[in-house]
């Protein structure tokens, strides 16, 4: 493989369907095989209702050099996915917010090279204005985004995003169009745009 490959002994969560534990496993063993594992996804927006969208290394293991939400990645055996999820955002992205857990999705997809991510995952909602200071390792560039820019890119351009967005977005939208962050910044209270 000629990307960089998890750190020796990084070991993350075996779970049933229902989220239970039912072992540990190193890292890219699970990718290789397919096992289900926890996981998680954080989507930060700001208050122009824009999501901050990060690029992924290229010298990531898979799925290097697209874009994808704000930070993903997996809880250590032990660690509760909200800790987790915070770690990774100041670890990736180089800044922490308050995060709201809006739900759990699972899927299983071919990732390229021989890897697939079977995924039990939870996904999270942040709000924040700013600029990161993402790690040069884990994220070549980043972006705000739109929603409805982001809509199109995904049906028009999907070779750009990771397998996983197209999956894990519309349910974010659907939590920021009901609200998660209360009536005053939600998708659903956005202007009309021109």
């Amino acid at each position: 493989m000629s990307a960089v490959e998890p750190e020796e002994g990084e070991l993350i969560v075996l779970v049933d369907g229902r989220d239970r534990r039912v072992g540990v496993a190193p890292k890219l063993a699970a990718h290789v095989h397919g096992w289900r594992h926890r996981a998680l996804s954080v989507f930060v927006i700001n208050d122009r209702y824009e999501v901050l969208l990060q690029k992924r290394s290229p010298a990531k293991y898979h799925s290097g050099n697209l874009w994808s939400n704000t930070c993903c990645s997996h809880p250590r055996p032990g660690e509760p996915v909200a800790r987790a999820a915070h770690r990774r955002l100041r670890e990736e992205m180089g800044f922490d917010c308050q995060l709201h857990h809006i739900g759990e999705i699972q899927y299983s997809l071919d990732v390229g090279n021989g890897l697939f991510e079977r995924e039990y995952l939870h996904l999270f909602v942040g709000q924040w204005n700013g600029q990161p200071e993402p790690a040069v390792d884990e994220v070549s560039e980043w972006q705000w985004c739109a929603p409805s820019v982001l809509d199109t890119s995904l049906v028009t351009e999907p070779s750009r995003f990771t397998a996983w967005l197209p999956l894990t977005w519309p349910r974010v939208r659907q939590a920021l169009q009901v609200g998660v962050f209360g009536p005053t910044l939600s998708i659903a209270a956005m202007p009309a745009l021109p």
